[in-house]
C-alpha cells in the first residue's frame, strides 16, 4: 500500500521521514468495488495520454498568446502528422514513468534529484528550473518545492500540468492519484499549486467510470480543500457557467477580472488562479466535445497549452484511443525524445500508454485491487475511492514557522568550522531565505563571508533567481544584494 503521512508538506528531512512512515490503504470501505476489462483500461489509458498530447503540443502555437483578450481560433482539427515529441507538459512525468518501472512506485528523494541531474538540464522553466538550480545546490525534494526557497513555488501552475500521468495509472482511486501525485508535484510547488494536482488527478482518476462532465467536476471538487482558493476558483467559473451558459467569452472577462492581479505579467500568466480557472472553463463550454473543448482552451489563453493538455487528457479518457482512430485524425505513433538524453530514443506514444498501463496494474493491485479472468478475458477488479482531500491547506504563517525551526540547524551547521563548501553555500542561501544573513554575518564575520564565497561559486541559481520576476524572489534579490554590499563595506 501507499505510504501516507498526517503532514505531507512538511516532509522536508525526506529521506528519514520516508522510512518511518507508516502503510495504509486509500480504498475507500463505503465505496463499491467495480470491474472494467482490461482491454477496456488500456483504451483509455492511452486515449487520456493521446488527448493530452494533443492539447499540449497543438497548444503550444497558443502558449502566453492571449493575455488582455481572449484568442481567435474558430477552426481546429487535432491531429500529430509528425508523432508527439517530448515538451515539459509530458517529459517530466516521462522521466517518472521510466523511473517508476523499475522501482518504486513512490521514488525516494534522493532518487528524484539524481533523475533531475540526470535527465532534466534543459527546456524546464520557472518553479521546475529553480527546483533543478536547488538540487545543484544539495536540496533534494520536497524541500525544493517550498515557497521559503523556490520563489515560484506558492503559484507556478506545475502542480497541474505534472500530474496527469498519475491519475491515468489510478483509475477510480482519486485520493491515490493526489497522493501519487502529490510526491512528484511537490518537487517544485506547494500550496495552492498543490490543490490543482488534487483536483485534476481526481478527475482524471473518475473519468474512467463515468463521462458526466458535472460528476467528474464534483469529484474534482471533493478533492481539494475547502478553505483553498481553488475551491472558490471552481465555484466562481461554474457559476459564472450558469450565469451565461452560451457566452464563454463573458465567463473568460469574468476570470480576467476576478483573478487577473499582476497585470497581465508573469505572475498572472504562469500561475494556477487563470490556468485553473481557464481549465474548468473550457471543459464546462466543451460539453465533451473534444475538439470544441481544446478550441475553447486555447482561446481562454494564458499558459494554453497546459490547459488544453489537462482539459485532453481528461477527455481522452472518457473517449479511449480507438475513439480517436475513428475520427480520420493524423496521428503518428511517435514520442521523439528531444531533450531528455538518457531516457529512450525510440518511444512511441503507444509504448508510453503501455508503461502506464503496467503501473495502473501495480497501483490497482497494491490498493486491494485485483486481474481476474473469465471466459478467456482480463478483468480489472478495483477497490474504488470517494474522493477527498489527502493534503489540506495550511496556513502560510504556520508552514514558514514549522520550516524555519527545520532549517535553522542546517545553517548553524553550514558555518561551522570544516564545513564542506556545498554545505557553506547551502547556509549562506538559507540565511537569506529566512532573513537571518545580517546577524549572521555580525555574529561570526569570517564564517559568513566564506559561506557568501560559497554561494557564488552556483551562478545558475543565483542567475535564476535574479531573473525570476516573482514578488518573492524580488525580497530575496533584495537580501542578496545587502548580504552581498555588507561584504564589500568590511
Amino acid at each position: 500500500m501507499l505510504p501516507t503521512s498526517p503532514a505531507l508538506r512538511f516532509r522536508l528531512l525526506a529521506v528519514v521521514v520516508a522510512a518511518m512512515l507508516p502503510v495504509a490503504a486509500f480504498a475507500d470501505q463505503a465505496a463499491p468495488t467495480v470491474e472494467i476489462d482490461a482491454n477496456v483500461l488500456a483504451d483509455k489509458i492511452h486515449g487520456g495520454l493521446v488527448g493530452q498530447l494533443l492539447g499540449n503540443l497543438n497548444g503550444l502555437a497558443h502558449e502566453m498568446k492571449y493575455i488582455d483578450e481572449p484568442g481567435r481560433v474558430e477552426q481546429y482539427v487535432p491531429g500529430l502528422p509528425e508523432g508527439a515529441r517530448t515538451d515539459d507538459d509530458t517529459d517530466l512525468e516521462w522521466v517518472y514513468v521510466v523511473a517508476i518501472e523499475r522501482g518504486e512506485l513512490l521514488l525516494p528523494p534522493g532518487q528524484i534529484a539524481a533523475l533531475w541531474k540526470a535527465h532534466l538540464n534543459d527546456r524546464i522553466w520557472c518553479a521546475n528550473l529553480y527546483a533543478r538550480q536547488l538540487i545543484d545546490l544539495g536540496f533534494e525534494p520536497p524541500l525544493t518545492g517550498q515557497p521559503l526557497v523556490n520563489p515560484w513555488s506558492d503559484f507556478n501552475l506545475s502542480g497541474q500540468f505534472v500530474c496527469e500521468s498519475f491519475g491515468l495509472m489510478s483509475p477510480g482511486m482519486p485520493q491515490t492519484a493526489g497522493r501519487i501525485g502529490l510526491h512528484y508535484t511537490h518537487v517544485a510547488i506547494d500550496g495552492e499549486p498543490a490543490q490543482t494536482t488534487q483536483l485534476f488527478t481526481a478527475m482524471i482518476a473518475t473519468a474512467f467510470f463515468t463521462d458526466r462532465l458535472e460528476e467528474i467536476l464534483e469529484a474534482g471538487v471533493a478533492a481539494v480543500d475547502r478553505q483553498s482558493e481553488i475551491y472558490k476558483i471552481v465555484a466562481d467559473v461554474r457559476r459564472w457557467h450558469r450565469e451565461e451558459p452560451d457566452d464563454w467569452r463573458a465567463t473568460r472577462a469574468a476570470i480576467k477580472e476576478a483573478y487577473s492581479r499582476h497585470g497581465g505579467a508573469m505572475r498572472d500568466r504562469n500561475g494556477y488562479e487563470l490556468n485553473t480557472a481557464s481549465t474548468v472553463a473550457a471543459i464546462l463550454y466543451g460539453q465533451g466535445d473534444f475538439a470544441e473543448t481544446l478550441r475553447l482552451a486555447f482561446n481562454f489563453g494564458w499558459d494554453a497549452d497546459n490547459n488544453a493538455a489537462t482539459a485532453g487528457s481528461i477527455l481522452g479518457v472518457i473517449r479511449g484511443r480507438r475513439w480517436f482512430d475513428e475520427q480520420g485524425w493524423t496521428i503518428r505513433d511517435r514520442y521523439q525524445n528531444t531533450s531528455r538524453p538518457g531516457l529512450p530514443d525510440d518511444e512511441t506514444i503507444s509504448r508510453f500508454a503501455g508503461r502506464l498501463t503496467e503501473l495502473a496494474d501495480r497501483v490497482i493491485r497494491q490498493q486491494g485491487g485485483e486481474a481476474v479472468e473469465r471466459d478467456g478475458r482480463k478483468f480489472y477488479r478495483i477497490r474504488t475511492e470517494r474522493p477527498a482531500p489527502v493534503e489540506p491547506i495550511t496556513p502560510p504563517g504556520e508552514a514558514i514557522a514549522a520550516l524555519k525551526t527545520r532549517l535553522e540547524p542546517q545553517i548553524d551547521a553550514g558555518l561551522a568550522p570544516g564545513a564542506s563548501a556545498e554545505w557553506q553555500a547551502r547556509a549562506a542561501y538559507l540565511a537569506i531565505c529566512l532573513d537571518r544573513a545580517g546577524a549572521l554575518a555580525e555574529k561570526d564575520p569570517a564564517a559568513w563571508s566564506r559561506a557568501m564565497e560559497s554561494l557564488e561559486q552556483y551562478p545558475g541559481l543565483l542567475k535564476v533567481l535574479r531573473d525570476s520576476p516573482t514578488p518573492a524572489a524580488k525580497t530575496l534579490v533584495a537580501r542578496l544584494n545587502a548580504a552581498q554590499a555588507g561584504l564589500k563595506d568590511r
